[in-house]
């Protein structure tokens, strides 16, 4: 038995909402080959298409860890055995590690006896992307799962509806930063009054989605907390983020851990109009990039 599972890449934190709101994006992502094997085990037999060297051992990789937990959880006699075919860059902020988890969770759920629903596959994914992130974090895997926006709490999937017009510009320069590196820039003392202002902003931007109100989002899609002590970390960051608010960017910031950079707009064409421009700011820096213009309600993963 064998089923394959495409995953695509992820926008998150998206600004307001650290490790708890994320985003799918259309076009770029991770597939992974499942077979189920006799032996109770999981084992990767293969990964393609990474310049990395990403790890073979099972636990090690969030793909086989998610599998594991999976197998664990539900007392499977049988295993796995995964193939991973990378599309999206190593430590781009774009969800790669996140993807590979969860297309490998989608395929092997559908070579389960009876599959589970797919909101039930969500412990699993965060026990894979802990292998990555250091912690059981949703923001990544939650949308892709669900697809579109989602809210992603440590036992809770919401999803969050956006209108199907608003799209999201999505910008990798063409260098690594990863996320464990990432997060140890945010070490350190916090004022009281950037949490307030954080959740303020996080605040108008659900209540902006629910309510399809621009408005709104412009007012909140803004981090005051996290962009700040990461922002160093990127270098041509601040020029893309301001090329991107100057094309009418309803808000614009940090993708994930970096270090490429999302914006939101309220039309399409505007999402492809500031294309050149925030990859200008990039080759400025010394960075060439890859971009890409995604419906907000993107789709998440899915067999293929």
């Amino acid at each position: 038995m064998i089923a394959r599972a495409f995953a695509p890449a992820s926008v998150a934190n998206v600004a307001v909402g650290f490790d708890i709101l994320g985003h799918a994006i259309a076009g770029i992502g991770d597939t992974v080959t499942v077979r189920r094997i006799d032996e109770p085990t999981v084992r990767i037999d293969a990964i393609r298409g990474s310049v990395a060297d990403l790890p073979l051992d099972a636990p090690g990789n969030t793909a086989g860890a998610a599998l594991i937990s999976l197998r664990e959880g539900l007392g499977l006699s049988y295993g796995f055995a995964i193939e991973i075919d990378k599309g999206i860059p190593f430590g781009s902020g774009m969800g790669g590690s996140a993807a590979s988890c969860v297309a490998a969770l989608v395929a092997a759920n559908a070579l389960l006896d009876t599959p589970l629903p797919t909101e039930a596959l969500y412990p699993h994914a965060l026990d894979g992307e802990a292998v990555a992130s250091g912690g059981r974090h949703g923001d990544n895997v939650g949308p892709l799962l669900l697809g579109g926006l989602a809210l992603c709490t440590a036992d809770r999937l919401v999803s969050i509806p956006v209108p199907a017009h608003w799209h999201s510009l999505l910008v990798h320069p063409h260098a690594v930063l990863e996320t464990r590196r990432a997060r140890q820039a945010l070490q350190g003392s916090y004022a009281l009054g950037e949490f307030v202002a954080q959740s303020a902003n996080l605040a108008l931007v659900l209540s902006g989605c629910h309510r399809g109100d621009a408005a709104l989002v412009r007012a909140g899609l803004c981090d005051v907390l996290v962009e700040p002590r990461r922002a160093a970390l990127i270098a041509g960051f601040e020029a893309a983020r301001d090329a991107a608010l100057a094309a009418n960017a309803m808000g614009a910031g940090i993708s994930g851990a970096g270090p490429s950079v999302f914006a939101w707009f309220e039309e399409a064409d505007q999402a492809h109009a500031a294309v050149a421009p925030v990859r200008a700011a990039f080759a400025a820096a010394g960075f060439d990039s890859d971009a890409w213009v995604s419906p907000l309600n993107a789709a998440g993963a899915r067999l293929c």
